[in-house]
């Protein structure tokens, strides 16, 4: 109805479009919030599932959401790199659109994980956390809250747990980020150690287990540099043995060092980070050849 009646009235359209353009409707940055979701949705969203069999088999990242965000996060910088050659203000919008896209997707797939929506009839989350913000991914599972073997989840995902979750994710978007465009501009072994450390878990960082060692082994990299969420100084206050305390706590992840009967997988692990840093440089090289 509104449509046709600005069809058939100039000024009524004229109004309209005056409308719309005070809203920021048809402008250089709402334009290219559309057109990078697509270049999100299309082209970062899907890789961990398209070469799921690497990155499980090669860089031994388990079947996690985190395993996701990681495997996304590094084409998101990908596709950074070259949107950030555009030219002013095209580059900026187009950045700024892909990260907050990219952040929209991973707040709605975080409360998807932590509050699956049940089948119609027994929902105890809103519906629409059955559908992402841009496709399912095979990579890593929901669990069913309709499981009988398994308590019946209430209630929303907590905030405070939400937005825990988000700030160790923009914590890694952000280390991930830096380091890779430092390893960018200064050679291909600062950028495999960057692939090594915030790609691959840093596994082997305080030395490897070989079989024999006592007691199971089970030990993950803490970010020694800080943050929000892991706060280094408060564990350096505590000692040595507060620090390899939370070594030793599993965070989820999946991502830890290789057990001492495992210990074998760390003569790949230089091979694999040749096979990443190779993969960066011409997927880099690629894109700059497409034009802007």
């Amino acid at each position: 109805w509104l449509a046709t009646k600005i069809r058939q009235s100039p000024a009524a359209k004229k109004a309209f479009l005056a409308i719309a353009g005070l809203l920021g409707y048809g402008t250089p940055k709402q334009y290219a919030g559309r057109r990078v979701y697509n270049m999100y949705s299309s082209l970062c969203v899907p890789r961990a599932d398209d070469e799921a069999a690497f990155w499980r088999e090669a860089c031994y990242l388990p079947a996690t959401f985190q395993s996701w965000f990681t495997i996304t996060n590094l084409h998101v910088w990908l596709l950074t790199v070259r949107l950030r050659a555009l030219p002013a203000p095209h580059g900026t919008y187009f950045v700024q659109g892909l990260i907050d896209h990219f952040f929209l997707d991973v707040e709605d797939r975080v409360r998807a994980v932590l509050q699956p929506a049940s089948r119609a009839g027994a929902a105890l989350a809103p519906a629409q956390n059955a559908r992402p913000y841009t496709r399912p991914s095979a990579y890593y599972k929901v669990a069913n809250p309709l499981d009988p073997t398994k308590p019946r989840p209430r209630g929303s995902a907590p905030e405070s747990l939400v937005t825990r979750q988000m700030k160790i994710f923009k914590e890694q978007w952000t280390g991930q980020g830096l380091s890779f465009d430092l390893g960018l501009v200064r050679s291909d072994a600062e950028l495999a150690a960057a692939v090594w450390r915030n790609f691959l878990g840093a596994r082997g960082a305080r030395g490897i287990a070989y079989p024999g060692a006592p007691s199971p082994v089970f030990r993950r990299t803490v970010n020694l540099a800080g943050g929000e969420v892991e706060k280094f100084a408060r564990l350096e206050k505590r000692g040595r043995a507060a620090l390899d305390e939370e070594e030793a706590r599993d965070d989820g992840s999946g991502v830890h060092d290789f057990p001492p009967n495992r210990a074998d997988r760390y003569v790949a692990y230089p091979e694999t980070m040749a096979t990443l840093v190779e993969y960066v440089r011409g997927e880099l090289v690629r894109l700059d050849a497409v034009p802007d």
